[in-house]
């Protein structure tokens, strides 16, 4: 049996933080980074903008990579609290764009909201196998606070999607979040005061399939150790969880994944293996640089590809250059 791929998508005030994110080309941007990479994932082009998400620089979306490789798989977009609502089928959980941490997150009737609907949805979906995955910029500094939040020492722990981790830059926001908190929160208190609506979501989900005697991966990096956490503070057993990521994640020394699954008690964690040095595209070697590195499932996709005996690289690179060359873009 195939795994249903779920990406759970939202934003929140703190990628607009200068210099905390670099999941679009500005700031602002990456308000829409969400919509447009769930639009490309299953409609094969963005729709609410004529634009591929990339960063800065422009190497593009972990989207494109999980589109190149998961041909054929079920797909299903919630969108947990997009500022821009994705124009593809969607389930909509109630949740809302979300705020900058330090000034509060989200309303705790959303956050409840999250819980209870996202907990639904994944009662609802099994006994189908959930691989779960995230888009939401800013996700990493979200996820330190809400770790630090419920009582783990997560400072500078969580990764980045830039070779340089604005690692002080977050610690500061965390530090001036989570001062109004008195440590370990709720759940719920965590989410609404620190958080985000995708964390939370993907907790809700993946504790309502579990329920029902689900098998549920967590596709992603050291957000996902948030998403863990948030599950068992709301009375579920991380240990059941299976999270799948990239080997960057695994690589990455400015931060800590490993250590952060061990803390949270996530069951198994496996890594693809996959190299993009080799590549003929610039874009698409700089992922073995340090960019990037997870999101959109990217490391579940890759992991699969493997699994199923793929050529990776290949399927990449074809779908690199139909919808980054192609559309008149150079390297």
């Amino acid at each position: 049996m195939e795994d249903l791929l779920l990406v759970v998508a939202g934003t929140t005030e703190v990628s607009a933080i200068p210099g905390i994110s670099i999941a679009g080309p500005s700031p602002e941007a990456t308000h829409y980074t969400p919509t447009l990479d769930v639009e490309y994932l299953v409609a094969g082009k963005p729709l609410t903008l004529d634009v591929i998400p990339a960063t800065p620089t422009g190497i593009p979306t972990p989207a494109l990579v999980t589109r190149a490789l998961t041909r054929g798989l079920p797909k299903l977009v919630v969108d947990a609290g997009c500022k821009y609502p994705p124009k593809v089928p969607a389930v909509n959980l109630g949740g809302v764009h979300g705020g900058d941490i330090r000034r509060g997150a989200l309303p705790k009737e959303v956050v409840q909201r999250l819980i209870e609907r996202g907990r639904t949805l994944g009662r609802s979906l099994a006994p189908l196998r959930l691989a779960i995955g995230e888009t939401i910029p800013g996700g990493t500094t979200t996820a330190m606070a809400i770790l630090i939040a419920l009582g783990y020492d997560a400072w500078g722990r969580t990764s980045s999607a830039s070779p340089q981790n604005p690692k002080e830059l977050k610690i500061a926001v965390v530090r001036e979040a989570v001062s109004r908190l008195k440590t370990p929160a709720d759940p719920a208190t965590a989410v609404a005061e620190v958080g985000d609506p995708v964390h939370v979501a993907i907790a809700a989900i993946a504790l309502g399939a579990l329920e029902e005697g689900a098998q549920v991966t967590l596709a992603g990096g050291t957000q996902m150790a948030a998403a863990a956490a948030l599950l068992k503070a709301l009375g579920g057993d991380p240990g059941r969880l299976r999270v799948v990521t990239t080997r960057w994640i695994v690589e990455d020394k400015s931060a800590d994944f490993m250590g952060l699954m061990k803390e949270v008690g996530v069951g198994e964690v496996l890594a693809s293996k996959t190299s993009f040095a080799g590549s003929r595209h610039q874009g698409l070697r700089a992922y073995e640089e340090g960019y990037v590195k997870e999101g959109v499932a990217m490391g579940y996709a890759l992991w699969r590809a493997e699994r199923l005996g793929l050529d990776a690289l290949r399927l990449v690179e074809e779908e690199y250059e139909r919808v980054v060359l192609k559309s008149g873009n150079r390297e």
